[in-house]
């Protein structure tokens, strides 16, 4: 599963750079959600938990519905990524 969230956030990156100009605000969300997907991936990998101390799993999942929803309306071609993305996290309890 963790490969398939990996292979989804390479997938995004690669969309991303085919997608054009995006917005600063997205830029910004979507930077902070890999940062947490990463860390919380290596906090897991380190001790088999899942870090209670700043990156919730319910924030995660909150945040990539909510990045989805944005890029839905300004870069439809990207939505379908962000929604399997939201999907494995989904898949993963997170």
């Amino acid at each position: 599963m963790e490969n398939n969230l990996k292979e989804s956030l390479r997938n995004l990156h690669g969309a991303l750079s085919h997608a054009g100009p995006v917005d600063e605000e997205l830029q910004d969300l979507l930077r902070q959600l890999d940062g947490d997907i990463h860390q919380l991936l290596e906090q897991r990998a380190a001790d088999g938990s899942v870090d209670e101390s700043g990156t919730t799993t319910y924030g995660l999942a909150e945040r990539t519905q909510e990045i989805s929803a944005k890029f839905a309306a300004k870069h439809p071609a990207l939505e379908p990524t962000l929604r399997e993305l939201t999907r494995i996290l989904g898949n993963m309890g997170i």
